[in-house]
């Protein structure tokens, strides 16, 4: 990488600095291109004909199978715990439909929907966020969550070894503080996630704090111009400077 970039553009604040000082690339931080495909979708209605009405809670257990194994039946073990909310599971795409399902708990107040997570997203009072760009989809939708990862333990213990940095979502690196409340591996428990999911949906000190985080990471990431025509105009300038 070192011998053939010229040029560096990249789509989060902190990723500008660090490049800069460690590579010493000329680099451009271009705005995140999910601002656009946000205020899109802020545009649409997204119904959910099914559940339209109900208090909702979101779960997204991600997309690859090992991480959802170990994070979805957790997230699951909530749902007992708050009869009076619907909890919705985000299916994401190409994941086998009875591979799936056979993870889903029997309970009158959880679902699935395939393929339709910023709907659900519209409609939810709070997410249950596997680590991911997941969480800031989630944040820039304005929906209070709480951030989950479990991994195994020799990759966790490796990752924590070789990777130093004080956060694993999104929301909280780029903000550079706790906005959404991260449960890492032991932590991530049913005790836990009820405590956290709680204080979501009833305090409203929490829920006033992390919307005023979330007004202020959307001012970090609008440049006030489209990411992709940042980009485009830095590439076409590059290339003509040759």
């Amino acid at each position: 990488m070192r011998a053939s970039i010229d040029r560096l553009l990249c789509i989060l604040p902190f990723e500008k600095k660090y490049f800069k000082d460690r590579w010493d690339w000329e680099v451009d931080y271009i705005g995140h291109p999910l601002m656009e495909v946000i205020a899109a979708q802020n545009n649409l209605a997204h119904p959910l004909p099914s559940l339209q009405g109900q208090n909702i809670i979101a779960l997204l257990p991600g997309s690859r199978k090992q991480e959802i194994e170990k994070k979805l039946p957790l997230m699951l073990s909530v749902a007992i715990h708050f009869p009076a909310y619907q909890f919705v599971v985000a299916q994401a795409p190409g994941l086998n439909d009875e591979w799936f399902n056979n993870l889903i708990s029997p309970q009158l107040n959880v679902h699935v929907v395939k393929a339709s997570t910023y709907a659900l997203l519209q409609h939810s009072k709070a997410a249950l966020v596997t680590s991911g760009t997941a969480t800031l989809e989630t944040a820039l939708l304005n929906v209070p969550q709480v951030v989950c990862y479990k991994g195994s333990p020799i990759t966790y213990a490796l990752a924590k070894f070789f990777v130093k940095i004080k956060f694993i979502a999104l929301v909280n690196l780029i903000m550079e503080k706790e906005v959404v409340k991260e449960l890492i591996q032991d932590e991530l428990n049913t005790h836990n996630l009820v405590i956290e999911l709680s204080k979501l949906l009833e305090d409203s000190k929490t829920q006033n704090e992390m919307s005023a985080h979330y007004a202020a990471l959307k001012e970090i990431l609008m440049t006030g111009e489209k990411a992709t025509d940042v980009a485009a105009e830095i590439i076409m300038e590059t290339i003509q400077k040759k």
